[in-house]
């Protein structure tokens, strides 16, 4: 990757201009095209997972509008908004259809993007998704930096410090309230689509969604029932050889992790 920043794993990205909006996005790899959206958290980053991902796979990370060094456009205001931003992002790449893979936040704007763009998608793929009702085990928007940090990380933050880092406190305490005020215009109530489980239906790519072994952050039993709403898609477990994975398997077993969507995407591709 590009000049990097003193703290870990932070990249300098790529810009792209979509519908007049500068859109951040890291890319490498080769082969078959895949679109990895992030979660809430952990933006400005290429992540060892990223890297082990993108040895199997041509790796395309954008930041959503508001996150990471993406900025906030006036008109972000609703989930069908971003939906319609990554269909015009794939556009101004000159991608007709790619693999999608989505963590959390960005496993719901996945979903919601199959829903809408059903052509687009070869196979699907989402990692401890958000977006249906009861997912969410606690307020997200009504908790201290700490309190979350033992949630996303089961109470072993300490153990994985690269992750923590970010730079300058007052640029990331700056960051952090611009990404919670983006995520907010998106879902800031409801937190979930009552419209979404007819909705997947909808969706006719290969899906599977997979889950962490303990997550504190959403039901895993609620984010399970992605693989009941969409036709023929399944559900397993991200099993970490060490400590069990977290809502962020990608931190405690990014190898495993990668493999097996690397193993998806291979055999769900057209010949």
């Amino acid at each position: 990757m590009s000049e990097s920043l003193p703290w870990p794993f932070y990249t300098v990205p790529d810009k792209i201009d979509v519908r007049g909006l500068d859109v951040a996005y890291r890319r490498s790899g080769e082969g078959e095209p895949v679109l990895y959206l992030h979660g809430a958290g952990l933006t400005q980053r290429w992540l060892p997972f990223h890297e082990k991902l993108s040895e199997g796979v041509d790796l395309i990370a954008p930041e959503h509008p508001g996150f990471g060094d993406t900025e906030m456009p006036e008109w972000l205001d609703g989930f069908d908004d971003v939906v319609l931003h990554y269909a015009d992002f794939l556009d101004a790449l000159g991608l007709d259809r790619v693999h999608v893979v989505g963590h959390s936040f960005g496993g719901w704007i996945a979903a919601e993007f199959a829903v809408f763009f059903p052509e687009r998608i070869k196979s699907l793929q989402l990692i401890a998704p958000a977006g249906l009702k009861g997912a969410d085990l606690h307020d997200s928007y009504r908790q201290e930096g700490a309190e979350a940090l033992e949630r996303v990380f089961n109470g072993r933050a300490e153990e994985f410090p690269e992750y923590l880092e970010e730079g300058d406190p007052v640029e990331a305490l700056v960051q952090g309230y611009k990404e919670l005020t983006a995520r907010a215009r998106l879902a800031w109530q409801p937190r979930h689509d009552r419209k979404l489980p007819r909705r997947l239906g909808r969706v006719t790519a290969p899906t599977q969604v997979l889950l962490a072994q303990e997550d504190r952050v959403l039901d895993p039993e609620v984010s399970a029932k992605y693989a009941e709403y969409i036709p023929g898609a399944t559900a397993s477990v991200i099993v970490s050889d060490g400590i069990p994975t977290s809502h962020v398997p990608f931190v405690q077993a990014p190898e495993m992790l990668a493999t097996t969507l690397t193993n998806f995407v291979t055999e769900h591709t057209e010949a």
